[in-house]
């Protein structure tokens, strides 16, 4: 027989979300800040970290928090049937309208890739939806004016990130035209934001919670590992990037898909490393909202492991080349 008290536990046991581990922390900082501080200010090494950490943090997190507002309002009041009336025919006309319409559509990479498989279902041309896909978290203006904070002084930075992620798009949309094959489209799309009886604003806060836990998440981490770059790695190996153009430039790009930063707080970070030329932090710019290591995740599962096998490779050396020509034109070798 099962015991009554034990069936009442068990029916009344409260979830624990990812909410409750971010309320935690939050509370545990709140009571242990002071000595957390003065173990901070006991090391010089420490404090510097601490003071880089937090000021990408609350620099960004502004425009984390619009990000997802926007990206929210997204998902519960725009369908992505309108973008598929304004979408050409033509696929290679389809891939420049989609590229562009990027730009009014704020969001994080996160929110990218199942709209982008909605249209494919929807039947936007793949090629469009793909463009879309690279181009909505990477030029929208929430990004833009984010990167024009990270670098004041620079509007040309923001200029470069522009191009070489626009030119990013429309590549592989135009490539995907010319080579893709519907077959190596596997998955398909689960409808989770849409759930019957759910209201336009439930699903709105859901979608901003979610997208909020998920993105703070990487940006706690971003803030974190630039804040440990400063105190693990020497200075002269900064000033030996620095003076290898190309091997920086390899290096931003292979750490922009490691980091997996938010596009909306990315600019921060790399505006943190100031130590190395503007066009090795472009092209960190620009390959992170095109590649990293969660979006290739999350295309498996809307795309299927196959795409990404042959999607993610190609979009990371695009990425590269269009930021190093359009960083080399607008910026010059700085």
């Amino acid at each position: 027989m099962v015991d009554a008290n034990t069936d009442t536990r068990t029916r009344t046991r409260i979830p624990v979300s990812s909410m409750h581990v971010f309320a935690t922390l939050l509370v545990l900082g709140i009571v242990f800040g002071g000595d957390i501080a003065r173990w901070v200010d006991s090391s010089p090494a420490l404090r510097t970290g601490a003071t880089v950490f937090t000021g990408i943090f609350v620099q960004a997190t502004p425009f984390l928090v619009l990000g997802v507002l926007v990206s929210g309002g997204i998902a519960a009041f725009v369908s992505p049937a309108v973008l598929q009336k304004v979408v050409p025919k033509n696929a290679t006309a389809a891939v420049g309208v989609s590229g562009l319409a990027g730009m009014a559509l704020p969001g994080c990479e996160c929110g990218a890739v199942p709209v982008s498989r909605r249209l494919m279902d929807q039947g936007v041309p793949t090629s469009a939806a793909l463009a879309f896909l690279l181009s909505a978290p990477a030029i929208n203006p929430v990004v833009l004016v984010s990167t024009a904070v990270a670098f004041p002084g620079e509007p040309a930075m923001v200029l470069a990130r522009f191009l070489g992620s626009l030119a990013t798009a429309l590549v592989m949309g135009w490539l995907w035209t010319r080579f893709g094959k519907a077959e190596w489209i596997t998955a398909r799309l689960a409808d989770r934001e849409h759930r019957h009886g759910t209201s336009k604003w439930e699903t709105f806060r859901e979608s901003a919670r979610a997208d909020l836990l998920q993105a703070g998440a990487f940006l706690v981490f971003g803030a974190a590992a630039a804040a440990l770059l400063h105190l693990v790695v020497p200075d002269w190996v900064f000033t030996h990037l620095a003076g290898q153009l190309l091997l920086s430039i390899v290096v931003m790009a292979v750490l922009a898909v490691i980091l997996a930063l938010c596009s909306e707080a990315d600019a921060f970070v790399a505006a943190s490393m100031s130590m190395l030329p503007l066009l090795p932090r472009l092209v960190f710019l620009v390959v992170g909202p095109a590649v990293d290591v969660k979006l290739m995740a999350m295309q498996a599962g809307s795309f299927g492991r196959g795409f990404v096998a042959r999607f993610a490779p190609l979009t990371f050396v695009v990425a590269i080349v269009c930021a190093t020509v359009c960083g080399y034109l607008v910026l010059g070798a700085r």
